[in-house]
């Protein structure tokens, strides 16, 4: 934090991990949080990078509400990160009314101990942000993941600026959600945020030659087998020199 600000770049392959690392080395500190993947993947990202690497706690897609197996999962799986060199920890829980699962985080923040843990952007999702927002600090959170309960940080600056000011310090208050070197300026100087969150990415065609156009792995809308999005060394660089002038 001597640059005055962090960028955290999601990423979910050791090359997005490496080319987070490149772009970030200058001018600022950074970090990558590992959005999906088992031990495996985390293992060989904490060999091929320095910088800090967060790691994204959910047993599923969807909601937030968890069945008693899928927070055994979650627990397993916080187990399995400390254990290959997690340096921090990102999960969210709801109740079925839209507030923070308190039991269920407090439970789960137990066994991510002593490493520092976000709570991410379920927290989009809840009844009452600035209830919840304290309700976070009460429970020993570090930082919050927000676009400010909107499509997009841009859109939900307002209340990231309110949550913010409300924090006092107390927890920081990371914007996040469609973050570009286009808007970015915005976000950082309507927010007076000092971290941001980002995946800064770029789709790279595939070197597959043979290639069947029949077969769609997964959903219809999920991204093409041919296409392949990494982090951009060239974007994590821009938004990076970019946060330096502002912060």
């Amino acid at each position: 934090m001597d640059d005055g600000f962090l960028m955290e770049v999601c990423v979910d392959s050791v090359e997005s991990a490496v080319n987070a690392e490149r772009g970030g080395k200058a001018p600022g500190p950074g970090r990558a949080r590992l959005g999906s993947g088992g031990g495996g993947l985390l293992q060989v990202v904490k060999q091929c990078v320095r910088v800090p690497v967060f790691v994204m706690i959910r047993p599923r897609g969807g909601d937030f509400l968890y069945s008693d197996r899928e927070v055994e999962v979650m627990k397993a799986d916080i187990r399995l990160a400390k254990l290959h060199g997690a340096d921090g920890l990102v999960f969210g829980a709801l109740t079925e009314d839209g507030r923070i699962d308190t039991e269920l985080c407090t439970a789960l923040l137990a066994v991510c101990r002593p490493l520092p843990v976000t709570f991410h952007r379920a927290f989009d999702m809840v009844h009452d942000p600035l209830v919840a927002l304290e309700t976070l600090i009460s429970l020993g959170f570090e930082r919050v993941l927000t676009s400010g309960c909107d499509s997009s940080a841009l859109e939900g600056l307002s209340l990231i600026k309110r949550l913010a000011e409300q924090a006092k310090g107390r927890i920081v208050v990371v914007p996040g959600g469609g973050i570009t070197e286009r808007n970015l300026q915005r976000i950082l100087e309507g927010s007076t945020a000092s971290e941001f969150h980002c995946s800064a990415r770029s789709a790279r065609d595939s070197a597959m030659k043979f290639r069947n156009p029949n077969v769609a792995m997964g959903a219809s809308f999920s991204t093409p087998e041919y296409s392949i999005k990494v982090a951009d060394v060239a974007k994590v660089r821009t938004l990076n020199a970019i946060a330096k002038n502002i912060l």
